[in-house]
């Protein structure tokens, strides 16, 4: 196997012969690489299983783990096969299913829990994901023994393109919601017992802030997880590849090769749902509608010196954040909220406090929103209620809380408003906007509005009748 795996590595990596195969040969050689891959990981599993086996069965100063200096299996496994932690517990999961223990009276191997999934393996056509997640999801059903052996033979020929509904090959993620079919068919208890342990199993944590990124993990329940995605949906909704070009001159950049593409939005997927859930937190959080916290609105506290807010150089801190944040955040923070001055002495007595609030009021809003009808920013399409209001001439250099001096921006933009190559002003309480030089060359200032009575108007006004 290593042989064919060194001569299949040399033809992808080093000979360059791949350029010179046709579609078919390139497809082949990847089929083949993974079927490798899949018999490796069967090796793996197996080896694993094994020594599992030795540290059940010996005494603990004998055991695999204790000789080698591990607390448990998982650690001996990840430090023997450089494994990251989840897919060692992979390996484990499956090796405890698909191993053969030993009986203590006969010294005879005994069947494995899913002996017809061990074959598949073995034959190298299921790998260690699919087998991951097939394990973990009929472990998960409450039923006798039989029953969960007629689920492995039914899955175990699935993977190999027969069965019941012979076809090809499924993948990984159709092998396991072939397994959940077979989970809820074979737990006799009904959805309801599956609907408690989720129940107990929900759960969301906020890690520590590590490099400028606060890691957030858990497990939603499928009604919370739909509601969500349908708040993302109603940000994200894609009404567009981008801006339009303006009218008049404008180029596309090109390099030695040919033209490139022109992207507004180089966000990731994953990148646009996290600014999405931004947008719905502040949306929750100026809403008026949550819990109080000591009496007062729960409120975001960002913590900035006067100098390094009006030099811009320093840097910010956000309250519970051990790691310091950069001044867009302040100036984003400090543009939708109020300030509150502290001033202190040298040894940090508070001598004053002066609290400066900046935050639209509800009918001055509404009038904006009326004006702007959502995100001013070309080809972006968040609506008016997610948007936060910009002070287009900041607060701290002397810009009004007024009408004229706030425009609507979507958390996205107005986070990135000072770096994104996107600039806003003001001209007689309208909106303008100017774009990068990829949306526009020539680099001018061109109103924006996006209020269906202002486009109405403006439609009657071109008209030949109007």
């Amino acid at each position: 196997m290593e042989q064919s795996l060194g001569e299949t590595v040399d033809r992808a990596f080093r000979s360059g012969e791949l350029r010179g195969l046709d579609d078919a040969a390139v497809l082949s050689l990847m089929a083949q690489a993974a079927s490798i891959a899949r018999r490796a990981e069967a090796a793996l599993v197996a080896t694993v299983a094994e020594v599992q086996e030795r540290v059940y069965a010996a005494p603990h100063a004998e055991r695999p783990t204790t000789r080698y200096g591990c607390r448990s299996m998982n650690e001996l496994v990840q430090r023997t096969t450089r494994a990251s932690g989840r897919t060692v517990g992979d390996v484990v999961r499956v090796a405890r299913a698909l191993g053969q223990s030993v009986s203590p009276s006969t010294g005879e191997a005994l069947s494995a829990e899913y002996p017809d999934l061990r074959d598949a393996a073995a034959d190298g056509v299921i790998g260690l994901d699919a087998l991951a997640a097939v394990v973990a999801t009929l472990e998960s059903a409450r039923c006798e023994r039989a029953a969960r052996m007629g689920a492995d033979a039914e899955l175990a020929a699935s993977a190999r393109g027969a069965g019941v509904d012979a076809g090809p090959s499924p993948s990984a993620d159709e092998l396991r919601m072939q397994a959940q079919v077979w989970a809820m068919y074979l737990d006799q208890d009904g959805a309801e017992p599956r609907e408690a342990r989720a129940l107990r199993r929900r759960g969301l944590t906020v890690g520590v802030c590590r490099d400028g990124l606060v890691p957030i993990r858990g497990n939603a329940l499928p009604e919370v997880a739909g509601q969500l995605r349908r708040l993302f949906d109603s940000i994200l909704n894609p009404k567009g590849d981008g801006p339009d070009a303006p009218e008049g001159p404008h180029f596309v950049e090109t390099d030695h090769d040919g033209p490139i593409d022109a992207v507004a939005d180089t966000r990731s997927r994953a990148q646009r749902q996290h600014d999405a859930f931004a947008t719905i937190l502040s949306a929750a959080a100026r809403s008026g509608e949550l819990p109080t916290l000591g009496g007062s609105a729960p409120t975001l506290v960002v913590s900035v010196t006067a100098d390094d807010l009006v030099t811009g150089r320093g840097h910010a801190h956000v309250e519970g954040c051990d790691e310091p944040v950069s001044l867009a955040v302040a100036r984003q923070v400090a543009c939708t909220g109020a300030v509150q001055r502290v001033t202190t002495d040298g040894a940090g007595r508070i001598l004053a406090i002066h609290i400066d609030d900046r935050v639209f009021a509800a009918h001055q809003r509404k009038a904006i929103v009326l004006r702007d009808g959502g995100c001013i920013i070309p080809g972006c399409h968040v609506p008016a209620a997610w948007c936060e209001i910009h002070h287009v001439i900041e607060h701290a250099k002397g810009g009004p809380t007024h009408t004229d001096n706030g425009v609507l921006l979507c958390w996205y933009h107005h986070r990135t408003i000072d770096s994104s190559g996107w600039r806003v002003r003001m001209r007689l309480g309208i909106p303008e906007v100017r774009g990068p030089s990829w949306w526009d060359a020539s680099m001018q200032w061109r109103p924006v509005t996006k209020s269906p009575t202002r486009l109405s108007k403006d439609m009657r006004a071109r008209s030949p009748g109007g």
